[in-house]
């Protein structure tokens, strides 16, 4: 136990969810991607096991070498490098995408030796160059001012190229940056007109993208998603949505599930191993199971919100705010939209849906949040008073010694 307390640095509780989660991904994803095995490895329903099971290996080695030989302070050096690195590679994608020279859904990089969404590095580089503002810019109120006015502008460059392609994930980081305002203090003005001018946004993009046929893409896509959660989706009718087949495998899992590996609807769903793995789980393991699943990201939640709470420090508190956030946020679509209370869209659950590069991008997030925590740990012993010697004090001897001569 002492040597592993050693090795597994920060907040214990975060290790265990980890753990945790790290089991429900290889017995889930295994389950859930046996259509996609016929279809894209030649039938052999271990290929997406093994993937997932390098991926987080590797997500769990990169965590420990993150709390083990990396200090709190180096995430503030890289904030601005990562940041315009992040923008650079956007902007790429946006140009390559525009020209037809992205595959898919035009969110994927490819650089040859690796491919990526650039938006999972933006996420966290964002959220790191908003953490190291507020934490320079916390004196005065027009330090704050200048806060907002960087922040803002970094954030609606960044979250505006990734709305090209993914309008969820540009929302998604947004609120997280919008929250990391608010607890940095950010006068209330500037946030009431940031929420004014989202609210004009969202409605102008929803009634007149029809009046502009020669808009972007993605402004038809967030438009048709909302018509087809508030009107109805014609395809509804056929039953061949991925939403119905969500709630088809959410309805027979019932109480306590079918059992693990007994999915039927994972046959039939397109991402029944990413944006819909909550339904999956409900369907193999029940009602139960995937309430405690839920409760998991609760404590997550809990415990980051301790973490904060202990940090000495205003950049790693404002760090694993926005972090914390952003993870709980996507958990919360992810579950929202596989039981019917979300439009449809694409976010898939932290740490448990398949994935590759993104779950490495994942694990710097939880990387970052135990840092801090470790470094709090550090700070407390260093801080804790040291044991009390009696000391006598003279007036008392000089006292006592009086006495004894009376």
């Amino acid at each position: 136990m002492v040597a592993q307390s050693k090795i597994f640095k920060g907040d214990r509780v975060i290790w265990v969810l980890l753990l945790l989660l790290s089991l429900l991904s290889l017995l889930i994803v295994y389950s859930s991607t046996g259509a996609l095995a016929y279809r894209q490895a030649g039938g052999n329903t271990l290929y997406f096991l093994v993937r997932q099971l390098f991926f987080i290996g590797a997500g769990l080695g990169l965590m420990l070498v993150m709390v083990n030989f990396l200090s709190v302070k180096i995430y503030s050096i890289v904030a601005n490098l990562l940041i315009y690195l992040s923008i650079g590679l956007l902007l790429t994608t946006v140009v390559l995408n525009f020209a037809g020279m992205l595959e898919g859904s035009g969110r994927t990089l490819d650089l040859g030796f690796i491919s990526f969404q650039p938006a999972e590095l933006a996420k966290i580089a964002l959220i790191m160059y908003t953490a190291k503002v507020l934490a320079k810019n916390q004196k005065t109120k027009g330090d704050l001012k200048k806060a907002f006015l960087k922040i803002i502008i970094h954030s609606v460059l960044v979250c505006g190229m990734i709305f090209v392609s993914d309008f969820s994930t540009a929302a998604l980081l947004f609120a997280a940056i919008f929250a990391m305002m608010f607890v940095g203090r950010i006068p209330f003005k500037y946030l009431f007109l940031v929420i004014g001018t989202g609210i004009v946004l969202v409605v102008g993009i929803y009634f007149l993208a029809d009046q502009f046929p020669g808009a972007p893409a993605r402004v038809h896509t967030v438009k048709g998603r909302i018509d087809r959660f508030v009107f109805g989706d014609p395809d509804a009718e056929k039953g061949i949505t991925q939403a119905d087949y969500a709630k088809l495998a959410i309805y027979e899992g019932g109480l306590l599930g079918k059992g693990p590996g007994h999915s039927d609807v994972s046959n039939y769903m397109a991402a029944a191993y990413n944006d819909f793995i909550f339904a999956i789980i409900v369907e193999e393991y029940g009602l139960i199971v995937s309430t405690i699943v839920m409760f998991l990201y609760l404590v997550f939640f809990f415990r980051s919100v301790v973490i904060v709470r202990r940090a000495t420090r205003t950049f790693p508190a404002f760090l694993v705010t926005g972090l914390s956030l952003v993870l709980v946020f996507q958990a919360m679509i992810n579950i929202g939209v596989s039981t019917g209370v979300l439009p449809v869209t694409g976010q898939p659950l932290p740490w448990v849906s398949l994935g590759g590069t993104s779950l490495l991008f994942t694990s710097v997030a939880f990387g970052c949040i135990l840092s801090v925590s470790y470094q709090n740990q550090v700070n407390r012993k260093i801080e804790k008073p040291a044991v009390q010697v009696n000391v006598p004090d003279e007036d008392y001897e000089m006292g006592q010694e009086k006495k004894n001569e009376d």
